[in-house]
């Protein structure tokens, strides 16, 4: 791993050690002495004036730009660049150019308050300090301190003129606003010493801005002087508070605002050229010693003060060490050297913050400078680890800023009916799809269709989850809201529940005073997007706390704290720990399996701790590429429904009492009783080793030499032919009592000799004895119990048997064509044979599902019979099911479990504790509890025909698996210490 990121408070602490060892390596400070004496000797004059400058530097502008800095370097001996807008990688080369180019490496600055991506493109922005602000856990902004330093470093960036540590308590202020961690001093202090030592420690200096304080401000100094207007005491109190913090923490420089601030200096200079701020105040009274940087010299709040030149000269009699931005170097070169020569305290003062430059340049490590590769540059600061931070503090970030009644989290799904509706934007986005992944939803547009007619509509909902988008942070504009559409919000809500989500700036809530259940998101992007989603149904719970006071009702530090439901959420992997790079392996087995022709494709989910980090589509529907497989797909699971739905019954009816897997099957059916199977008990029946044949070719009596018998047949649906099997099959109802008696007649396998008990083999025939058992107890069909039992209650909008009734077509995959039998393609009809004999809706096949559904109910069972605020089955029955109850047979009770030799259904690296289930068609569903794993592979490999075996031959789904495993591995190898 390039670096470990310890804990805060333990960084601190070695930090402070290593600090203190320093100071006692005098060779050390010897060898930096004698460098930067030597180098300063070599300069003349003009060239150690031209070391106060940072010049500003863009790698977008082209050749002559260049040629321009050039000049400065060559002739003027400038000390640094200030790189604004251009890539990462035109950065590098131009910088190794110009570094070349100087004698005296150049010392590098660039603003990145939120990250390399706030001036370069192919680059990632970090959230802004607002959104920071309402973090419970500051230790995460010192994760994203030392990550912005290391992809600082990748740059050749040498100080990030962050954290801002201005307290914002101006609601109006066009200019601090959002940069600001918000308007509690005692946060904004914490929060900034995070930052800067995140960065200080990693080898970046941080820089405190904007001295004196920024924050009570109403105009731009970006165009004109502000004025603060407060007294000493005020300033003192508040303003100044934070710099006195990171002074007293080690921050290295310092940043001086274009302020007038009467307070601290009656005469009539800004706060960048006042002596009496910067020397008296921050110098001798706050007792700063690290570098002093002018805010840029052309800024419209100083620009027009006075002349290039006159005003560099200013604010070096000012106090500043720094010039950033200056308008015209030679010109003030010129103007300094004059001043030097006749005033030998203004001269000695200049020399020693020379040296003091070189000095900084020298702990930098400049005086080993070597060029920047830039070779996997763009890999390295998009870094999968800085992904998962990202995602992680937008996350933590957002606000439940009021729910009433405790409305956010919604826990009961099978009783709500849900409707999402988004103004400012038009289509579907990650907030839509993150709602889908939780119950069925409908999606609405406030520009869709006449609002009286969206009323009428959106109320009939017991909830509405609504998105405020393509807002602004523009106080003037009304942060891009249009108050007529709030206003149809709020007669909306005296219709239904209405769940407000604001996607932009905080101060935005006071137009929103009339909602009970709000959210604050600050920032708009998929990870506040899919995080919404995963907060109103109690996936994560919510911790942020405004940092800024919005409204009388919406106050600094409010927040509700929202409930964990043990939902299943959505992450990245190296947030669950797991490495990114590892899992993108996957992509290349099923890649080459869709090539091969092993399957038209497929979906593959792995879940780890709760979250959802790998969930993706592959390949089509079919071998011709018409229609692409999506997350939404369905597919038929195949023998997966005798896990999904029929020992879910099994299980639920143990718990309660009213089943008992030792008892024979004939306690529950009494048309056993006389038969083979009388005293056969399910303990057995379900752990594949009760002499059952494995399969009955029931179909093969119902055909002649004619084709399918027209007695138990009909092309049409009627009365009589009531059972559909495919589009153009119907069957006489009585066909599943047909068989039932046959299976009830079959025969036992032999035993094997000398011994009294079967050995295994698997059977489909236990799972029509199970349903007919459980349907017993129940007394009612199996799809209607597990639908109202588990399925609705767990939000599954997918999972069901007869996937037609509530889903078009078009969303399933097909699964054979069929040409021995129905004689036609099957699809959204179950595909084993005896399940559509029995209707669809079989013990041991008939539930189709996409993988999210899957994944929420093995989810479930991972969490010992516990999800989303309710409990479906009591604890220790998934358990004693899942653990194999005979010597020599791998089998649970209805659980499938690894292969105890190794070269079986799973990974060889699957625990011992692992259990789950394959299907004919080409699925799989595992979970391993030992690592909080659940696996889903979903394919429809038997299209066009079930003889296409090349999917088991390769081993494709247990190889994906082995990738899961080595994800851990590989995540672990690079993180240990």
């Amino acid at each position: 791993m390039r670096r470990i990121v310890f804990l805060f408070f333990l960084v601190t602490s070695l930090s402070s050690f290593q600090k203190i060892s320093a100071q006692k390596k005098p060779f050390q400070s010897d060898l930096k002495r004698a460098w930067v004496d030597s180098t300063f000797l070599s300069m003349p004059l003009e060239k150690q004036i031209g070391q106060l400058f940072m010049v500003a530097a863009y790698s977008n502008k082209g050749t002559s730009h260049e040629s321009n800095l050039n000049i400065l370097i060559d002739k003027y001996g400038i000390g640094g660049l200030i790189f604004f807008q251009g890539g990462p990688v035109r950065q590098v080369n131009m910088l190794n150019r110009l570094q070349k180019k100087s004698k005296i490496p150049l010392m590098i600055g660039m603003d990145l308050e939120w990250g390399l991506g706030m001036r370069l493109d192919s680059t990632m922005s970090f959230p802004r300090q607002m959104t920071l602000g309402a973090l419970k856990n500051d230790s995460l902004i010192y994760e994203m301190g030392s990550e912005i330093a290391y992809q600082c470093k990748k740059i050749g960036v040498h100080f990030n003129f962050a954290p801002v540590v201005d307290v914002n308590s101006n609601p109006a202020n066009p200019v601090i606003g959002t940069r600001s961690f918000g308007e509690n001093k005692f946060k904004v202090s914490r929060k900034s010493i995070a930052y800067m030592k995140g960065l200080q420690d990693n080898g970046v200096l941080a820089n405190a801005k904007h001295f004196p304080g920024h924050g009570d401000t109403d105009r731009d100094s970006h165009k004109v002087l502000p004025i603060v207007k407060h007294d000493r005491e005020r300033l003192s109190d508040l303003e100044l508070y934070p710099f006195k913090q990171l002074i007293n923490s080690g921050v290295s420089s310092m940043m001086v605002a274009h302020l007038s601030v009467p307070a601290l200096d009656s005469g009539d200079h800004p706060t960048t050229l006042s002596k009496k701020v910067i020397t008296d105040l921050l110098r001798d009274e706050l007792g700063f010693n690290g570098l002093v940087f002018t805010d840029a010299l052309n800024m419209g709040g100083i620009a027009n003060y006075t002349k290039p030149g006159q005003m560099d000269l200013a604010a070096l009699e000012a106090g500043n060490d720094v010039l950033l931005f200056p308008g015209n170097v030679p010109a003030a070169i010129k103007i300094i050297k004059k001043r030097m020569k006749s005033d030998d305290d203004f001269n000695r003062s200049v020399l020693q913050r020379v040296k003091k430059i070189l000095s900084a340049k020298y702990d930098l490590g400049l005086n080993n400078y070597s060029p920047l590769a830039t070779e996997h540059l763009i890999r390295e600061i998009n870094n999968d680890e800085a992904k998962a931070l990202n995602r992680k503090l937008f996350t933590k970030a957002v606000t439940v800023v009021s729910s009433d009644k405790n409305t956010i989290p919604i826990q009961v799904l099978d009783t709500s009916y849900l409707a999402s509706l988004t103004i400012g934007e038009s289509k579907k986005g990650p907030f839509q799809e993150k709602l889908d992944a939780y119950a069925p939803f409908a999606h609405y547009f406030i520009n869709q269709e006449n609002n009286e007619d969206l009323i009428a509509k959106l109320s009939r909902y017991t909830h509405i989850i609504v998105r405020i988008a393509d807002m602004s942070n523009s106080r003037s504009k009304k942060y891009g809201l249009d108050l007529s559409e709030v206003e149809f919000l709020k007669r909306l809500s005296k219709e239904t529940k209405v769940i407000v989500s604001v996607f932009g700036n905080a101060y935005a809530l006071k137009y929103f005073e009339a909602f009970d259940n709000i959210i604050c998101t600050y920032q708009d992007n998929i990870y506040t997007q899919e995080a919404v989603p995963q907060i109103v149904f109690g996936a994560i719970a919510a911790s942020g706390k405004l940092p800024v006071t919005a409204s009388e009702k919406f106050r600094e530090d409010d927040g509700v704290e929202t409930k964990d439901l043990k939902r299943l959420g959505f992450d990245l992997p190296e947030n669950v720990q797991m490495d990114s790079r590892t899992l993108a392996r996957i992509d290349t087995i099923i890649k080459y399996a869709i090539k091969d022709e092993a399957t038209p494709g497929c979906q593959v989910l792995v879940a780890r701790n709760g979250k959802i980090i790998y969930n993706k589509p592959f390949g089509y529907f079919t071998y011709d590429s018409i229609s692409s497989v999506k997350n939404s797909t369905l597919y038929d699971l195949a023998s997966i429904t005798k896990v999904a739905a029929t020992l879910q019954t099994g299980m639920f009816l143990y718990g309660s009492g009213d089943f008992d897997f030792q008892e024979p099957a004939s306690a529950y059916l009494p048309e056993l009783i006389g038969s083979n199977k009388e005293l056969l008990d399910f303990e057995n029946i379900l752990s594949h080793q009760a002499g059952l044949l494995p399969y009955i070719p029931f179909w093969a009596e119902t055909i002649d030499s004619s084709g399918l018998k027209s007695d138990l047949y009909s092309e049409k649906f009627s009365d009589n032919f009531r059972f559909q099997l495919s589009p153009n099959l119907f069957a006489i109802p009585s066909l599943k009592d047909s068989i039932w008696f046959k299976t009830i007649h079959s025969e036992l396998r032999e035993k094997p000799e000398d011994t009294c008990c079967y050995d295994y083999k698997y059977s489909d025939i236990g799972f029509y004895i199970l349903q007919r058992s459980v349907e017993s107890i129940i007394n009612q069909p199996i799809q209607d119990f597990v639908s109202q039992n588990f399925y609705r209650p767990l939000g599954l909008s997918t999972m069901n048997y007869l996937p037609l009734c509530e889903h078009p077509i078009d969303r399933i995959a097909p699964s054979e064509k069929d040409e021995y039998f129905r004689n036609e393609t099957i699809r959204g009809f179950v595909h084993d044979p005896g399940a559509a004999m029995y209707g669809g809706i079989g013990g041991h096949a008939g539930v189709f599902s996409n993988a999210n559904d899957l994944a929420i109910l093995l989810q479930m069972n991972l969490q010992d019979g516990y999800y989303g605020g309710q409990r479906y089955l009591l604890p220790g029955i998934v358990k004693n099911f899942s653990t194999p109850p005979f010597q020599n047979n791998r089998r649970g009770i209805g659980w499938d479990k690894p292969k105890l030799d190794g070269d079986g259904p799973t990974s060889d690296y699957a625990s011992p504790v692992t259990y789950g289930h394959t299907g004919f068609t080409g699925t799989a569903a595992w979970v391993d509890p030992q690592f909080e794993l659940v696996y889903i592979f979903l394919s429809n490999r038997t299209f066009p025909s079930a003889e296409n075996s090349k999917l088991i031959k390769n081993n494709i789904r247990t190889r994906v698996q082995d990738i899961i495993y080595e994800s851990i591995w590989n995540y672990e190898a690079t993180h240990a210490f």
